[in-house]
């Protein structure tokens, strides 16, 4: 599992525009949002760049945690 650190979510939206993201390039990517830690884990095929191109591109500051 990738951790990265993801600023800027505060809801339920947040968590499903990041699941969304990750999983709309690997739809068999699990995805688990911590909004009090500001942490998403991922077990997916992409690269931890792909992955926070992906978040970046919602509008979220992301890197490896």
């Amino acid at each position: 599992m990738q951790i990265f650190s993801v600023e800027g979510m505060t809801c339920g939206h947040c968590v499903r525009a990041v699941t969304q993201a990750v999983q709309s390039r690997d739809p068999a990517a699990s995805v688990n949002v911590d909004l009090k830690a500001k942490e998403v884990g991922v077990v997916s095929r992409l690269s931890p760049e792909e992955v926070i191109s992906l978040i970046t591109e919602e509008g979220y500051n992301a890197r490896l945690a």
